[in-house]
């Protein structure tokens, strides 16, 4: 059977078979090209990530399979293939997948009920306080740890109040929180964890996953991350009765065909974002390993750099090089984080503030008491000196150097 395919230029009705190449279509070169209306793209940019993506000969045998069922949603067949898949390779018991991580997390804080305070991190995206904000809910932001820029553990007790009912930390980069401590704060107070764990794809510790820490945890699997499916997300959780009530939250509530248990929303992922992802599955190994490879380059070349600083790989910790951030101390280099960010800039090396401004900073949340500056002394520090550099799996070492050379040779300032 062969795949038909449309393909519509000046007003021509182009039909072919996906094996008969020669009559494919030539794809619009000014948008490959980046020939917009507004200048966004330019092929010698490099920017802070790219997708990774399966060949598209392979995507498309799912297409059609997907054309042909005519199930596009719903908990159709690649939904529950991705879901257990899923499980099996993150090392979990239960996935409930999501159109994306922002609804997953909102739920998740549905699905274990939680008001009143929570305790959480000011350095992240913004969707983590945004997600509180979505439920009601009064985020207490909580001062990071200097060398692991998550959640400090050692401060969080000082912020508990008879209002605060879970704490909601976040594995910042990928890097693992302290989860042991967290979880005795928790247990002497009777508070749920939720870890927002959206960088941290297949990080293990000791072997065993970061993700079945706490309460729940949610995964994102936007274009931006090292696992994509275009956009999406997923809560992990461990016993049978809370996949359930997530589960029928997610799909407005509905435990059957007529009985609706609770007020719940439409998160549901599509057919074809799960069979991307069942499809990325077969790769994620080597798009980590490439990566690695990557922040090993960067690290050999930076680490004699007066002033720059960056993450070592923690010992028993299985990392998923989601991230490269340095942090520029603008005394010892001389110049401060955002001369350097303006520099790359204005040469097409497009790296990220990740994360500036702090949330507590924003006009959102910055009049809650515990956004004062002065209580968030590491976070503010850590927000004015990050920097994050180009990486993913085919970023190449010359290209690498051409970052490198910015910090290296700064008479180009």
């Amino acid at each position: 059977m062969h795949l038909l395919k449309t393909y519509k230029s000046k007003n021509e009705r182009l039909i072919y078979s996906r094996d008969d190449k020669s009559k494919m279509p030539k794809y619009n070169a000014n948008i490959i090209s980046g020939n917009y209306p507004f200048d966004v793209k330019k092929e010698e940019t490099l920017y802070v990530t790219q997708p990774s993506l399966p060949p598209l000969e392979e995507f498309i045998e799912y297409l059609a399979d997907i054309w042909e069922s005519k199930v596009l949603t719903n908990n159709g067949k690649y939904h529950i293939l991705f879901e257990k898949a899923l499980a099996e390779y993150l090392g979990v018991k239960y996935v409930s997948l999501f159109s994306n991580g922002t609804l997953a997390l909102i739920s998740a804080l549905q699905v274990l009920r939680i008001a009143g305070e929570v305790i959480t991190t000011p350095y992240s995206f913004v969707a983590t306080t945004h997600a509180l904000h979505w439920n009601g809910i009064q985020p207490v932001f909580c001062d990071i740890d200097p060398q692991t820029k998550n959640l400090d553990p050692d401060k969080i007790e000082k912020l508990i109040t008879p209002k605060t009912t879970a704490i909601l930390p976040v594995h910042v980069y990928g890097n693992p929180c302290d989860v042991d401590k967290i979880e005795k704060i928790a247990d002497i107070y009777g508070l749920k964890v939720i870890y927002d764990a959206a960088h941290a794809f297949g990080v293990t510790v000791n072997g065993n996953s970061i993700l079945n820490f706490g309460d729940l945890s949610i995964l994102s699997f936007h274009a931006t991350k090292v696992f994509n499916t275009f956009e999406g997300g997923a809560i992990i959780c461990h016993d049978d009765k809370t996949k359930k009530r997530i589960d029928y939250l997610k799909n407005f509530g509905f435990a059957d065909e007529v009985t609706v248990v609770a007020p719940g929303i439409n998160a549901k992922m599509n057919e074809f974002q799960s069979a991307l992802g069942v499809l990325q599955l077969k790769y994620i190994d080597q798009v980590i390993k490439d990566r690695q490879r990557v922040a090993n380059i960067y690290r050999n070349k930076l680490k004699n750099i007066d002033g720059i600083t960056c993450f070592d790989d923690l010992e028993n910790v299985k990392h998923n090089y989601s991230y490269f951030p340095i942090f520029i101390d603008k005394e010892k280099f001389g110049k401060s984080r955002d001369e350097v960010y303006n520099l790359l800039k204005e040469n097409h090396i497009l790296a990220r503030r990740y994360f500036y401004p702090l949330i507590s900073n924003m006009p959102s949340y910055r009049a809650i008491p515990s956004a004062a500056i002065d209580n968030l002394p590491v976070a503010n520090k850590t927000s004015d000196q990050v920097l994050c550099l180009p990486i993913y799996e085919n970023l190449k070492e010359d290209e690498v150097q051409t970052v490198v050379d910015y910090f290296i040779k700064k008479e180009l300032f």
